[in-house]
Formats: structure tokens, sequence, C-alpha cells
């Protein structure tokens, strides 16, 4: 009875470390790791052990008898796998980094961004005695995109929050939550107080279309109304207007995906989620019908990931198409790969006219919105693909225009990171020039900021550990400046305890309603959530 990978992988890699029999691959080191959608377990290696199941923070890994039917398609991809990388060199399993003697004194750490690349970090850095890590976030509650990206319809995926808590508890572990570096304290400041400032900031704003129109109210930025329906203080109070039979999204990432999958979801299902109560409460007088998703390239170059595309085919209330197979792409013959043969079986089905419907549609680029005060209409051109000398496939715009009615659309075509005071920036790749995460002696980048938005919550893990790795040689060689004092604090600064106060409130709000947790989506419903002294640790 082989174990399976399913669709929730954060590919953070605990799992390879925790299986006797190195069945689990990419394994980091191994080519691919960087890169991998997922991780897959070998079933003529695995030994049903269920050693991977503890290990993995987000309950991907299942015995395959106990796969659900939308999950029984993920057998076959961990097995197929194996068909074309067999691994049968079996590199030596992932092992626990070694723990390091530092020099006399404590080490202190200030790190910038309370997401995964953060916690990520900090608990790396952790796994030596005598480090004290301080993680600070602007905002009153930690997690990033754990909290505010992730859909939340993938309860699944968020169980990663219980791995932050666990490195939460570590000794020398605190949060300065509600502080941003730049305007509470600078980044002086946290040089004084510490020897290294790791920077983890993420990627906080989305890329631009750049065409006529799309300033238009109705055009919104995916990232944004990502973070409105998970209740992100900074969005949570936003009105978007759900009057309009069809939305459009722009782009086909898994991002996409969610949104599409969020607008045509039974609002009933969703109220058992931790979803904006705001954003649910519009979702419930939505007349959105269709979502289309428009993808410049075809469909051999989506950026969605199979997994995330096996688990939207396997919705049961809403009808999942493909719309005008690129010419040159036959539907019926051979797929060249797992994510076409998936669409080409989308491609055959036919829609039922009263569900709602997701349309993926190839080959399509935005030209122009359009709208009297607000849009009411997206103008596209077909396009075609062009590769270059180095490979790059591009998509050029060619033929007629079609105008899709819509009144609301959404860009989602990526993540883009705004430069951090006091450190370089490369506008090109919009990430902080570095060597192995080091941008100098004593201040260091990890995640998104340092390596670009790509990748899964558990490639920050590796990432991270990078990133210490140069930091605790430039520690123990003696390039760090030892601290000189402390800094005066903001007052509305919170500590770990008062995140526990404020998880603790969410929970038991939750609880009552039979949801994870009722979020609290302004400042100061945390902040009196946070002091309130009858809350209990979590």
């Amino acid at each position: 009875m082989p174990y399976v990978v399913t669709r929730s992988c954060c590919a953070d890699a605990s799992c390879v470390l925790a299986c006797p029999v190195n069945c689990i691959h990419p394994a980091p080191g191994e080519p691919g790791f960087a890169t991998a959608e997922m991780l897959y377990v070998d079933p003529q290696t695995c030994v049903d052990c269920g050693a991977c199941t503890s290990a993995c923070p987000v309950d991907a890994l299942k015995p395959h008898t106990a796969l659900g039917e939308a999950e029984l398609p993920f057998l076959q991809l961990n097995a197929d796998y194996y068909k074309t990388n067999p691994h049968d060199d079996r590199t030596p399993m992932y092992v626990v980094p070694r723990q390091r003697t530092l020099p006399a004194g404590e080490l202190k750490v200030a790190v910038v961004g309370a997401g995964p690349a953060g916690l990520f970090a900090a608990d790396e850095l952790l796994r030596h005695p005598g480090v004290s890590v301080t993680v600070h976030d602007r905002l009153p509650t930690p997690y990033g995109l754990a909290r505010a990206g992730v859909a939340p319809d993938h309860q699944d995926t968020k169980q990663v929050t219980r791995l932050f808590r666990t490195i939460e508890s570590q000794p020398g572990f605190s949060y300065r939550l509600g502080v941003e570096i730049g305007t509470d304290l600078t980044h002086t400041d946290l040089l004084r107080e510490h020897h290294a400032v790791i920077y983890a900031v993420g990627a906080a704003t989305d890329k631009r279309l750049g065409i006529e129109g799309e300033d238009l109210p109705g055009s919104v930025s995916a990232t944004d109304f990502v973070a409105w329906y998970n209740g992100h203080p900074d969005r949570a109070h936003d009105e978007h207007r759900l009057d309009t039979e069809r939305a459009v999204v722009i782009g086909n990432g898994n991002v996409a995906l969610d949104v599409a999958r969020i607008l045509t979801a039974d609002p009933d299902t969703l109220a058992r989620t931790d979803i904006s109560d705001r954003a649910l409460a519009a979702l419930r007088t939505s007349r959105i019908r269709e979502v289309v998703l428009l993808g410049r390239r075809g469909p051999a170059q989506a950026a969605f990931t199979v997994p995330e595309l096996l688990a939207l085919s396997a919705l049961k209330d809403v009808d999942v198409t493909v719309e005008g197979w690129p010419e040159g792409l036959d539907a019926d013959a051979a797929p060249t790969d797992e994510k076409t043969r998936l669409l080409a079986q989308l491609a055959a089905r036919t829609p039922s006219e009263d569900r709602r419907r997701i349309v993926l549609r190839f080959l399509t680029a935005p030209a122009r919105l359009t709208g009297d005060g607000r849009v009411e209409a997206l103008e596209i051109n077909p396009t075609t693909l062009h590769t270059d000398e180095d490979g790059t496939v591009r998509a050029l715009a060619s033929g007629d225009t079609e105008t899709l009615d819509t009144g609301l659309v959404l860009r989602s075509v990526g993540y883009r990171a705004r430069p951090v005071p006091d450190l370089p920036f490369d506008e090109a790749t919009a990430t902080v020039p570095h060597e192995a995460g080091r941008v100098e002696p004593g201040v260091y980048v990890a995640g998104w900021i340092k390596r670009g938005p790509t990748g899964f919550i558990g490639t920050n893990k590796t990432c991270a550990h990078e990133t210490v790795e140069s930091l605790l040689d430039d520690f123990a060689h003696g390039r760090l400046t030892r601290p000189v004092s402390a800094v005066d604090v903001a007052p509305h600064a919170l500590g770990l305890q008062d995140w526990h106060a404020i998880d603790h409130a969410e929970r038991t709000a939750g609880q009552a309603q039979g949801r994870p947790r009722v979020k609290f989506t302004d400042t100061e419903s945390l902040h009196r959530a946070a002091k309130n002294t009858q809350a209990v640790t979590a």
C-alpha cells in the first residue's frame, strides 16, 4: 500500500528527511527540486511505514486506500514521475543541517517579514544554541501569504501554520508585529541592535498589463482581490461589484485558478472556511456565472501546476472547460505531457447550461478595457507563438479583435517586489542583488525578495537554509559588527503573547460557527484582541 503525495504538497522536504528508504523525490540538492511542482513517492520502493505523514505539515501524504475520488489521479501522477525520473542512483537522503559551534556570546538576528520565508529563516537560525531571533512585520499578524494568500477553500495547505507555531515556541524567538521598517524603525536601528538583519519581505505588488483602460473601476489586481477575500487589513474593506455575469481573469497561474474557484464556489461551502465575512456576503449576492481565464501562450506553457489543475477538474458543481482548443493541437491525439493530457480531457467535455463555468482560454492577449465610468468590456486578440533562438516561447498578438462583455477584470500576471530602503535593488528582476543570500556581511535576503516570485511555501525552507549558512559563516569569521544598544520600540508593537491572544480569539469565534477561525480584519480589532487579558494561549 504505497503512500501518495496529493495536491496540498508544499515541497518543504520534511517528508524526505523522515522517509527511511529514500523513496520521496526530488530531494534538496537533486536536479529539479527548486522548480518541482510537488514531491512524489516511488510506489515500488515505499514500505508503507507512514513516517512521511507525521512529518508533512500540510497533510499531503496519504495511503492510496484513503484517497478520495478527486485524489485518485495523484496515485498515477506519483508513479508516472518515476517512469521518466527513476532516481536509480538514490542520492543520499537530505540530512539535518549540522549544528554549529558558534563564537562565545549570543548571536542576535532581526528578521524582517513574518511570512514563510522569514519564519523558515528563524527556524534555521534557532537550530543553533546561543541564537536569538526577533521577527518583525508591519502587520499585527504573522504568516504572510500563508494567512492572507492561500485560498480559503485550501484549508489543508493552511495547516503549514501548525509548523510556524512550533517555530514560534522555540527559546530565543520573539515578535515585533505592527512595526514598519522605514517608518517605526530604520535599517540602521536594526543593525545597531542586532548582529545581522535578514530581509524576507516578499513581493507585495503585482505586475501591470500596460493596456488602455486598465485603471477603470472594475479592473482589479488579483493580488488585491485575494487579499480582500482573505481579510487582509489593507484590503478587507474594499468594495468589489460582482453584478456581472462574466468575470475575466488575465493570467493562468495558480492564483488565477484560486480566484476563479472562489468566484464560482457555493457560498455555503465557503462559509465553513476562514474567508472574510465581508467577502462572503458579497459572494452570496454575486451574479457571476462564468469566469474566463486568458493565457497569452498555449496549453503547454500554462503557468498553473498539474496538482491545481487536477483539483480544478474535479469540481463537482462547476463546469471546467477549454474554449477554442488551439489550432495545431489535436485534443484527441496522444498528449505530450500530463498538463496537456488533462487539458485535452477538459476540452472534450460538454458543459451544462445550468451550472457555473470556468473557461480556460489560450493563445489570447488582452488589448483594451472599455466602458463608461467602469469596465463594461475587454477587447482581446488571438496570439501566435514564436520561439527565440534561446528557446524562449513568446506570444505575439495577431488577427482580429474580439470583445468580451464583462464588468470585472482581474489581472493575475505575477507578483513584483518593492525596493527595500537602504538596500540595492535590481529593477529588471525586482530583487535585491546578493550572493547566496548575502547582500553584505550583516545584511541578508531570503524568499521572493531574494529569488523572485517563484516556488512554493516549502521552497522557502531550502532558500532560508542557504541564506542562514552565509550569515553563520560571516559570524564565525568575525565579519559581523556587535550590537551596541537597544532601540525604542513603537508603543503599538505586538509581541508573541499578543499574537497568541489574537489567534485564540479568532479560533474561539470560529469554533462557535463551525469554522477554522473568524478573522479580525482591521487593525483596531486586532489590537483589541491582542490586549484581551482573558485570552488563553492557543
